[in-house]
């Protein structure tokens, strides 16, 4: 729902709602690179309190107040008002998903987080999957109902969905192995010691770092601007999942056809994502992992700008989503066997690399304006050498 409620736009952007609240030029674009804005600027501290409060509390009230402010996405009647609301939106998105990555690392060890990250990253996958096909249905059969045109019926559903989902989230979610009250003593004992032990860790005068001291080993580690400069490439890569029905669209289907034919392209990443975050636990081994994704995404973006038949096209529009999908959880798995402790320390590096790494995606934006359809050859030549520039990355941290 997190990543469904941030690229919603995109489809309803088939639904007319540039026309409908008198958009014109880059302004589509810039609504979606503002959420990044708010979304940045939360990062940071949101990630240093989240380890000092209650997760089974903190993140359902995120989503509670994400999926609020995607209803109201519903009653806009302007530009301006879009933009302020997609701000707000990613202010209220930015805790979840750094601190959903804390969250499991503190409840599982590092070989089993790999297995575990590739299902929790499988979800926007499938929000793509599935997206495609509610903004199907809801733009071909609500369109009209109630008055409201098919893009606000959109915005309700989704809203209604992610207020249900988080409601229920207070009561399923997990706090921290210590202190979660369903578990006895010796089960809260044991959860912690497996961690503790996992990474050689002995508790007897261990004393957390203060947050200012975290972010400044955090800072002062060469290895946290290595991962930086990785995500800022993988993230980059993956801005096309924000234009995704735009892109496909250039394929000259009918708009309904065009947004189905979107999911199989999420289901052919859905899959190929958990095979290859299968392959990187079973074997321990994240560099030439990360390189087979990456290469991927470059042979999509080259195909991208190169080929005009339909069918080849589509393929390398196929290859565009999938390759830089698995990349990211591979890096956020490697940042979390690469810095067990302390747990400030750790909070603070995924948080800054979070926090900088989504830089990419306010400029990612202007790689894909109207006025470079349908081959988007800037756009497609900067991903490709992003992604080259992520492998050699990749080698180097190796």
């Amino acid at each position: 729902m997190n990543y469904l409620d941030r690229s919603n736009l995109a489809q309803a952007r088939l639904g007319g709602l540039e026309d409908d609240l008198g958009m014109k030029g880059v302004e589509f674009n810039t609504a979606t690179s503002i959420l990044f804005v708010g979304y940045l600027l939360m990062q940071l501290p949101s990630n240093l309190v989240f380890t000092r409060l209650k997760p089974s509390i903190y993140l359902p009230t995120g989503m509670l107040v994400w999926g609020t402010i995607c209803g109201c996405q519903a009653a806009l009647h302007n530009y301006k008002g879009l933009v302020v609301t997609r701000f707000f939106l990613g202010f209220a998105e930015a805790p979840y998903f750094p601190g959903a990555i804390y969250l499991m690392s503190t409840w599982y060890t590092r070989s089993e987080l790999a297995k575990r990250f590739a299902v929790f990253y499988s979800g926007p996958a499938i929000a793509n999957m599935f997206i495609g096909l509610i903004a199907a249905g809801v733009l071909q059969n609500l369109d009209g109902a109630g008055g409201l045109e098919g893009w606000r019926w959109l915005f309700i559903i989704e809203a209604l969905m992610t207020l249900s989902i988080s409601f229920a989230a207070f009561f399923i979610l997990p706090n921290f192995p210590s202190a979660t009250p369903w578990l006895t003593e010796e089960e809260r004992a044991y959860a912690s010691w497996r961690i503790e032990n996992d990474i050689g860790s002995d508790e007897t005068g261990y004393v957390e770092p203060t947050m200012l001291a975290a972010i400044k080993l955090a800072v002062l580690d060469y290895r946290t601007w290595l991962f930086v400069a990785m995500q800022h490439c993988i993230l980059l890569s993956q801005t096309v999942t924000f234009f995704f029905p735009s892109v496909v669209n250039t394929l000259g289907y009918p708009r309904i056809t065009t947004l189905l034919l979107t999911a199989p392209v999420w289901v052919a990443t859905f899959k190929f994502n958990l095979a290859i975050l299968w392959s990187t636990s079973r074997t321990k081994e994240r560099c030439f992992h990360m390189i087979g994704s990456m290469a991927v995404t470059i042979i999509g973006n080259i195909m991208l700008i190169t080929i005009h038949l339909r069918g080849p096209r589509f393929l390398g529009i196929v290859f565009m989503a999938m390759g830089a999908q698995p990349a990211f959880m591979i890096m956020l798995t490697w940042i979390s066997n690469t810095f067990p402790r302390p747990l400030g320390k750790r909070a603070a590096i995924t948080a800054i690399v979070n926090m900088i790494g989504n830089r990419s995606n306010i400029y990612g934006s202007c790689l894909y304006p109207k006025s470079a359809a349908p081959q988007y050859e800037f756009g497609g030549a900067t991903i490709a050498g992003v992604g080259g520039l992520c492998i050699l990355l990749a080698l180097v941290l190796r």
